[in-house]
């Protein structure tokens, strides 16, 4: 049997190749990659000329198979489109598939985007967890938020551009105005990191583009309970109680900005 090994690829920035990841895929017989074409863009810059093939959420089950026979006789170097692979990416599946067969799995460690974020985000770096994706749909989410409300570490979320604003607006609905840093395009040209509020996030971002990390406040003690907060206001909206009324009593009774308990006010008449 021969090594697989895994191959952090930079995040953004190409500069941030490390010279053993270049002599990994430089020396290895095959590199399956998540996207041929942008590690094609990588290898070039590298100077390296290599046969690939495509592994991704598409081909995984296909090329698993061919992936493992030919470890039985060369060396692969499994990449994704950034960071290190097997991090919500199908790399996991031959991680995995290769350690039961016994087949020498090594790390070659580089550029993570979520040391990267969690590090500039200014929140408490001690401990944090790690989150994935956020489920698409609102009612999942909100479900998936009510789980981790009660976390006391920093979480790291993903988050597509398309789904950030609705993704912050069930944040604020369900955690509270917590500190949030959200951080688009690492390492890349247009990098950005809004460090604040969540209410702050929501309306800061009005073009959205590129990719998205969230680093969000755990909760602290004495912190607020959304949930009850939201039932306040409920209460008050059956009552017939206008929205300014609503809004400033709930605010004053909560701790929370009038901005924050108004943008749940919104969400609740929805």
């Amino acid at each position: 049997m021969q090594t697989l090994y895994i191959v952090a690829t930079p995040i953004g920035n190409k500069g941030d190749i490390t010279m053993r990841a270049q002599m990994i895929m430089e020396n290895v017989g095959l590199i399956a990659a998540e996207d041929t074409r942008r590690t094609a863009r990588l290898l070039s810059m590298c100077g390296i000329t290599k046969q690939m093939i495509s592994y991704n959420e598409q081909t995984k089950r296909t090329k698993l198979p061919y992936l493992l026979k030919q470890l039985e006789t060369i060396d692969v170097a499994l990449v994704s489109d950034a960071g290190m692979p097997g991090m919500s990416d199908p790399g996991y599946e031959l991680i995995q598939a290769a350690i039961e067969k016994g087949i020498e799995v090594v790390p070659i460690p580089g550029p993570t985007i979520i040391v990267t974020a969690v590090v500039v985000s200014g929140l408490p770096v001690h401990e944090f967890t790690y989150l994935g994706y956020l489920p698409r749909l609102k009612a999942q989410r909100v479900k998936f938020l009510e789980r981790i409300v009660n976390e006391p570490r920093t979480m790291v979320i993903f988050e597509a551009p398309h789904r950030l604003k609705p993704a912050l607006r069930d944040i604020l609905a369900v955690m509270g105005d917590r500190r949030i840093a959200v951080c688009r395009e690492m390492t890349k040209l247009f990098e950005e990191v809004y460090r604040g509020r969540v209410s702050g996030a929501i309306n800061h971002f009005e073009e959205i583009k590129g990719e998205f990390t969230l680093v969000i406040e755990g909760k602290t003690k004495g912190e607020v309970d959304a949930a009850s907060v939201e039932e306040e206001l409920r209460v008050l909206l059956k009552k017939g109680v206008s929205a300014r009324d609503a809004v400033s009593r709930v605010a004053k009774s909560s701790g929370l900005s009038k901005k924050a308990v108004y943008q749940m006010w919104l969400d609740i008449k929805k």
